[in-house]
């Protein structure tokens, strides 16, 4: 999130990432609304459109086309994004509840969370439900994996439009793979639409070799069968359940005021009956007098009057009324791209159809995927003074450091004007005094937010601090914070001093770190610094320890400075964002066991400066040479496209200068050379252990949680090398 011109002085939290709310992101990033803090807390990083689920399965979409990134779609509306299942709303003190985490604040919520797939079944619990989308789609995907070596029994559970035209469409991609099988309890499909759709799409089951079981209702699966109440059974090895919508019963339990089903009663203005400052739309919502059926298409007609309300409402203003459509308008796919629309007793198939669907539909995810995404404006200078400019997107984390040369610089030159105040020995990752019988080793670290969620920066920024300990082969004891918070309205700034130092302090808990102190102050963005102290009691891993023939091992992938820049520019899918985030959000505390088991003899963190902006400083404090292979260093998903589309962090240029002490032999693809010096932020660690244990080492490393640790070079007598 950038800073805003105006201060926030009020907090708008968006409860799910449907199609309501996305149209709420949608405006608010169109017209941002002064003074107003947006946070959207969503199950998962990507917002499927139900209504190309078929489309997507009979193979005419890919699974980008279907899905909204949340994490583009929330930074284009300047809001934060947290990745979490809500809990509960505590209405009475305006809280919006998270397991494992602070409560987040609200002055007004929007709900749009869906609803549950209301699986009530005995059995074993083999029925895959198709909602949510976000679970079906992988367990889809294992499904198809079975096909490969028989043809299986598909059963869809459900005769609405959703099971009709999901099984019309695994019949055009894959009817050679099942037997299809639909059915219902009811007397016949698709109730609700006139008789004339109905008996089209029972010629399209017929055509399509569909059986069609009605009067059926499914009360018990298990692998090979399902049966009813009645004793009958029909065979099934696949059993997909497209049945009716159930609500959550968080609702309820907060105190909202529900309908006998359980979904939030809100008036005509999308208000909660019950707390007005609470409002909802899509399936999780109950519109008193005028209740509809659980369709995408209702959602998506009251996603404009949430906007419009939440506005009305921040401002003081009374809201409009939403009036939900009598009839809607459905188009379902048949196979061979044609479509049958339904509306009331009206009905039409043809080709036509279905490309008027498909025009529809992609242009409702157009307006949310292709977002003209808001760059900030470089100063306008004289040609001979612009070649000086910094880049204008600067990164966050440790994307933001100053070059190792600057800093080398300025240290040489402290210590020529000051020798008695400046220790000749930094550069390594910690200070280590001598205390007794112990060393005492202590370092600080502090960058930008990286992510607009706090709670999961000041965790990355702990994680980030502890690693110069854990790197020198130490135990952490205690920590110093320093917190720079935006100037907002004074519940924001207290919420957001809470969040982030909340992360922070769950991390140290969980390394037995003692918070003992800090500073706070105000700034233009979130930014944290720790100073962190600790002790060790044998001799440090240090940078200089390397020896000729040892092995090279990396506890994590890199790239995440590559992909944290084009989050920034939203050019990258979120979920190679959260895999990142995710990376970032992990201790190197338990590698130090295992590295010094496997007696590692030197060992730092790869932050800022790159994989090899760090093994360069440890060979050189060493008097070594090295040999990195560059096929064995392991990349995040996503950096070898980032790179090729020309993304990079605000530090690359600077620390390509590292690749200059290197010789590369052999050949080197481009985004394997950027990536050996991509900043990273809470990186892994590097350490030499001997050759004859490496193997091991690696394994114990997997083991304990650290699974894309590698082999990455040796230390030779040599020059620095990579192959």
């Amino acid at each position: 999130m950038g800073p805003p011109e105006t201060p926030f002085v009020r907090d708008l939290v968006l409860v799910g990432g449907g199609h309501a709310n996305v149209e709420v992101l949608r405006s608010f990033g169109m017209h941002p609304e002064p003074g107003v803090r947006i946070t959207t807390i969503a199950r998962e990083a990507h917002s499927p459109y139900t209504g190309m689920l078929p489309g997507h399965i009979a193979g005419h979409y890919d699974w980008e086309e279907i899905h909204i990134d949340l994490v583009r779609l929330t930074r284009f509306a300047n809001s934060r994004f947290l990745a979490e299942s809500v809990q509960g709303i505590d209405p009475a003190r305006k809280l919006i509840e998270i397991s494992g985490r602070p409560d987040v604040r609200y002055d007004l919520c929007l709900v749009n969370t869906g609803g549950l797939p209301g699986l009530h079944l005995r059995g074993d619990g083999s029925a895959v439900p198709v909602k949510p989308i976000g679970g079906f789609l992988p367990r889809w995907r294992e499904i198809l994996n079975r096909t490969d070596s028989k043809r299986l029994r598909l059963m869809i559970v459900g005769a609405g439009a959703g099971g009709v035209e999901l099984s019309l469409a695994i019949s055009e991609q894959h009817g050679d793979r099942f037997d299809l099988h639909l059915v219902t309890g009811s007397d016949l499909i698709l109730e609700g639409h006139s008789k004339l759709v109905r008996r089209m799409m029972s010629r399209e089951l017929r055509r399509a070799g569909i059986e069609l079981t009605t009067r059926f209702c499914v009360a018990e699966c298990n692998r090979g069968e399902v049966s009813d109440n009645l004793g009958r059974r029909l065979a099934a090895d696949v059993v997909l359940w497209t049945g009716g919508v159930e609500a959550p019963d968080w609702p309820e339990k907060s105190g909202l005021e529900v309908n006998s089903e359980g979904f939030i009663r809100v008036d005509r203005c999308l208000r909660s009956v019950s707390h007005p400052d609470v409002l909802a739309g899509g399936d999780i919502a109950c519109l008193v007098g005028q209740e509809r059926p659980k369709s995408g298409v209702y959602a998506v007609r009251a996603g404009p009057f949430l906007a419009r309300n939440a506005r009305s409402l921040l401002r003081g203003e009374p809201p409009a009324a939403f009036k939900a459509q009598s009839r809607a308008l459905a188009i379902l796919g048949v196979p061979n791209g044609h479509a049958v629309a339904s509306r009331g007793w009206m009905a039409a198939r043809g080709k036509v159809i279905w490309r008027w669907k498909e025009q529809i539909d992609r242009r409702f995810m157009d307006r949310f995927n292709d977002l003209a995404m808001a760059q900030p404006q470089v100063p306008r200078l004289p040609a001979p003074l612009q070649v000086d400019l910094p880049q204008a997107a600067r990164c966050g984390g440790c994307g933001s450091k100053l070059d190792s040369n600057t800093l080398v610089r300025v240290l040489r030159r402290l210590s020529e004007c000051y020798p008695r105040a400046v220790d000749p020995q930094i550069g390594d990752d910690c200070a280590v005094l001598k205390w007794s019988h112990t060393s005492l080793i202590a370092t600080c670290d502090g960058f930008r937010t990286m992510t607009s969620d706090p709670w999961l920066f000041g965790r990355i920024a702990a994680h980030h601090s502890l690693g110069d300990i854990y790197a020198m082969g130490g135990e952490a004891q205690f920590a110093l914070a320093m917190v720079s918070v935006p100037v907002m309205g004074p519940e924001l700034v207290e919420d957001e001093l809470f969040q982030v130092m909340s992360g922070a302090v769950s991390v140290f808990e969980e390394c037995g770190v003692r918070l003992v102190g800090g500073h706070s102050s105000e700034g233009v963005e979130l930014s944290v610094g720790f100073t962190v102290g600790g002790t060790t009691h044998c001799s440090p891993l240090r940078k200089s320890g390397f020896s000729s023939g040892e092995t090279l091992v990396l506890t994590k992938p890199i790239g995440t400075g590559v992909l944290l820049a084009g989050s920034m520019e939203g050019k990258i899918p979120a979920h190679q964002v959260m895999q990142a985030l995710k990376t970032m959000d992990a201790s190197s505390r338990t590698a130090v066991p295992i590295l010094k088991q496997h007696g590692a003899t030197a060992c730092t963190d790869v932050t800022g400066y790159g994989l090899l902006g760090h093994a360069s400083e440890m060979a050189r404090a060493s008097g070594c040479g090295l040999a990195v292979d560059a096929s064995q260093v392991p990349l995040l998903d996503g950096v070898a496209d980032a790179f090729s589309a020309g993304i990079e962090s605000s530090l690359q240029q600077r620390n390509e200068q590292a690749l200059a002490d290197f010789r590369i032999v052999g050949s080197l693809a481009e985004h394997v050379r950027k990536a050996l010096v991509d900043p990273q932020t809470s990186g892994g660690l590097l350490a030499s252990v001997p050759s004859t244990s490496a193997a091991e080492c690696v394994g114990g490393l997997k083991e304990v949680g650290f699974n894309r640790a590698s082999v990455v070079g040796e230390v030779c007598n040599g020059p620095l090398i990579i192959r």
